[in-house]
């Protein structure tokens, strides 16, 4: 399972969704190389099952690999069955978070509002997903830690590498980025040099 501590420590995760399974073995390794250590694969992705072992196998332990857009536990069980090891859903599944805490899986629900944001930590949210953070942005972070300071949260959607650091000071515990750096063209072109550039411009701080 994912190493929360260890995440703490480059508290950046890669979404990747859509990626074909033929290219998910450079990808994977264009990755590591930027120097990113946490992805999620959408569970929404075609072959997302195969795309999650596949990479797991290529990566190896350099890279910790979850699993996103998990929406019941029928997919949760897919998802680890497959190798995922943490668990990412857009909103509050009370069923699949509270397996998760159980059996002690990391896992971050996504939510919006405060109550959202408090019930998801409630029921035993590893961090809270909130999204989308572009709607809010940074400052949101700062109103909702006033009341909330303990509860731990993930921005995602809207996260650039220009805006990351707002949301560090403002008081999210992690960030995330998705298609902004696995862009459309350059999975088609197998332009990974891009990518991994990409990535580097959000880990400078760390």
């Amino acid at each position: 399972m994912m190493n929360v501590v260890e995440f703490k420590k480059l508290p950046i995760l890669g979404i990747l969704r859509g990626v074909g399974l033929e290219i998910i073995e450079p990808l994977v390794e264009a990755i590591i190389v930027s120097g990113l250590k946490t992805i999620e694969i959408t569970m929404n992705s075609k072959d997302a099952l195969k795309l999650i072992r596949q990479a797991k196998k290529t990566a190896g332990k350099r890279l910790t690999i979850g699993a996103g857009t998990v929406l019941d536990s029928k997919s949760l069980k897919s998802a680890l069955d497959a190798g995922a090891s943490f668990i990412v859903t857009p909103v509050l599944l009370k069923q699949v978070t509270q397996y998760c805490r159980k059996n002690k899986i990391p896992v971050f629900p996504g939510a919006l509002t405060p109550f959202e944001i408090y019930s998801a930590w409630e029921a035993g949210a590893t961090m809270v997903k909130v999204f989308p953070a572009k709607f809010f942005g940074p400052q949101y972070f700062q109103e909702i830690k006033a009341p909330f300071h303990d509860i731990e949260l993930l921005a995602c959607g809207g996260v650039s590498a220009q805006n990351m650091r707002d949301y560090f000071a403002y008081g999210a515990s992690a960030v995330s980025f998705g298609a902004s750096v696995f862009k459309k063209e350059w999975l088609e072109k197998r332009d990974f040099s891009s990518i991994s550039q990409a990535i580097r411009g959000y880990l400078p701080n760390f």
